[in-house]
């Protein structure tokens, strides 16, 4: 068994450690590769589910311990599926035309829930759907607008909450149960809208936002998002009305970046007013006061999340029970071991300032899915992962969403087939699943 060795360098004043040897574990040949991996069980989620073998940011763990999914099955439907990890069976939870009433087709479908799934307070799940992509010059249908939705685990029992905004997609839900308010982003125009949820008339209360923006809802009941220039505009229910500060570094320039790479992907930690952001197109981690008074707020760099070319962190972004912030990246493949990319988990210690690259997400489990089969049939959309030289199998183009659960289990949905990657190594009692 070979010795972990551990790199540390600074990187913008902090610390950063990265583990670049492994010990042996299941997958290996005799080939060594540079760094460690994160092993994790792989799920093929419900193939009826999906047309691409795909989903995006939406994935929760329910109070009952269970995982949700969104899924996308382009021109046709979306669903939210259920996953018990002790059973380790998946049902689907919400049928998204059933739930709301929909019968369109082609672009006019409810073809995605694209949304980060929010759990209320009660244990409720929000979440919204939104529209497809064209196939094929004959679909000339009209898309109707997206639908937010809610799923009770306890009574196994979905509504739908309404369409926001015509002819818009539903990009982001936030719920504040206890102001009996929900929050809603539209697209693909970013409208930031609000609804008691007792009436669910839906209005706009402030700027346009950032394309794929979300809401934080702070300890004091205010609502937080960013902007379409890349300011945070706060939404105060006791006032009704928006405050907009500028996002600055701590040098006094601004933080934004054009386009995808701008994306934010932000979570707020238990204090109530730290939210820790990561963007798309970098790997940097930042973390800003929700609660800062003034016309700016900072956005304080806490280091490099994983050093390397390419960065690209899709909504891998979570907070474990244990304090700590973790993150996967996706960097190019350039230590020589394979080719193509690499998917690095790492972790943010708030206490140390301490950044940890963990290893590699790597699945120890290859059978979970028949790629030579599923080849041989001529199926498509099967094209997410690689073998790295000692034969371990890992995704190749795209993770998306990342949980941690009230045990410390690592949950993250990987493209091509749409797959559930459960990471055990960071739990830290027996799986929290509740009837």
């Amino acid at each position: 068994m070979k010795k972990m060795i551990a790199v540390a360098f600074t990187v913008c004043g902090m610390l950063t450690v990265s583990i670049v040897a492994q010990t042996t574990e299941p997958g290996q040949g005799s080939k060594t590769p540079p760094f460690k991996y994160v092993w994790g069980k792989a799920y093929y989620i419900l193939p009826e589910t999906t047309s691409d073998e795909s989903g995006y940011f939406s994935m929760c763990e329910g109070l009952n311990g269970r995982i949700y999914v969104g899924t996308a099955k382009y021109c046709v439907n979306s669903y939210l599926v259920e996953f018990d990890p002790v059973s380790e069976k998946q049902r689907i939870a919400i049928d998204t035309h059933k739930v709301c009433g929909a019968t369109g087709t082609g672009y006019a479908a409810q073809a995605k829930i694209h949304t980060r799934n929010y759990v209320g307070t009660s244990g409720r799940i929000y979440v919204g759907s939104k529209q497809g992509y064209r196939r094929g010059t004959n679909d000339t249908a009209s898309y109707p607008g997206g639908y937010v939705m809610v799923y009770d685990p306890v009574k196994d029992e979905a509504k739908c909450l309404g369409m926001p905004y015509p002819e818009l997609g539903v990009i982001d839900v936030s719920a504040d149960e206890a102001r009996k308010l929900l929050y809603v982003t539209t697209c693909e125009t970013q409208n930031w809208m609000i609804a008691k949820i007792d009436d669910l008339k839906y209005r706009k209360i402030g700027p346009m936002l950032f394309g794929y923006a979300t809401t934080l809802i702070d300890g004091k009941g205010r609502g937080h998002a960013i902007t379409r220039e890349f300011n945070l505009a706060t939404y105060d229910p006791e006032k009704d009305e928006v405050k907009v500060q500028t996002i600055k570094s701590p040098d006094g320039k601004s933080l934004f970046l054009e386009g995808s790479a701008g994306i934010p992907n932000w979570i707020i930690a238990p204090d109530g007013r730290t939210a820790y952001l990561l963007r798309l197109g970098e790997a940097t981690l930042f973390s800003l006061d929700l609660q800062a008074e003034g016309e700016s707020v900072t956005a304080k760099p806490l280091g490099t999340m994983v050093a390397g070319e390419n960065p690209d962190s899709r909504g891998a972004l979570t907070m474990g029970p244990d304090g700590l912030v973790y993150a996967i990246v996706k960097i190019n493949n350039k230590t020589g071991f394979g080719t193509g990319s690499l998917h690095v988990l790492s972790r943010f210690d708030p206490k140390s300032s301490r950044i940890e690259e963990l290893g590699v997400i790597a699945v120890k489990n290859k059978d979970f899915f028949d790629f030579e089969k599923a080849k041989a049939a001529g199926k498509s959309w099967i094209h997410g992962y690689h073998t790295l030289p000692d034969g371990t199998l890992t995704p190749l183009h795209c993770h998306m969403a990342m949980v941690a659960a009230k045990d410390g289990t690592l949950y993250v949905t990987i493209l091509y087939p749409f797959t559930l990657l459960r990471i055990d190594a960071y739990r830290t009692e027996g799986l929290n699943v509740t009837k």
